[in-house]
């Protein structure tokens, strides 16, 4: 019988990773003080995921959990991963998301310089056309840090 990565995923010399919520330095209230940009933003998803909820969809429900239990604090800090997603939200351009990944890393305590070099990797990877979204996350940068 053959063995896999997976087999081997949780040994005694490779325990499994704890993964626990990570901890804000910021409320999503102080985020909202700060920046018209992050509350019209957090507004308008609260709102819109209400009507999301409503549907209470199965898979929807599945797919959010997920997406919540990926950016636990884990073998990769949470911070780390916020700036991955927003790199991946960049190179995707997807402004929704590049706010909600900006804002997030700043609640973690991301400084302004951590962000700006991960949207610089987001430009060389997603090239020109990103450009367009790297304003918008400059000027919501701009709000948040000053």
């Amino acid at each position: 019988m053959s063995t896999t990565a997976h087999d081997h995923a949780a040994t005694a010399e490779h325990p499994p990773q704890e993964r626990r919520e990570p901890v804000y330095l910021f409320t999503e209230k102080h985020v909202t003080e700060k920046s018209e940009i992050a509350r019209r933003f957090l507004d308008t998803r609260t709102r819109l995921n209400g009507n999301v909820d409503k549907a209470n969809n199965f898979l929807v429900k599945r797919f959010y959990n997920i997406d919540h239990n990926t950016y636990l604090e884990g073998a990769l800090p949470a911070k780390t991963k916020e700036l991955m997603g927003l790199v991946a939200s960049t190179c995707l351009r997807c402004d929704d998301c590049i706010a909600y990944h900006t804002i997030q890393a700043y609640r973690l305590g991301v400084t302004r310089t951590e962000q700006e070099e991960s949207l610089n990797v987001a430009m060389v990877v997603g090239g020109s056309i990103v450009i367009p979204h790297l304003r918008r996350a400059y000027e919501l940068l701009e709000e948040l840090y000053g």
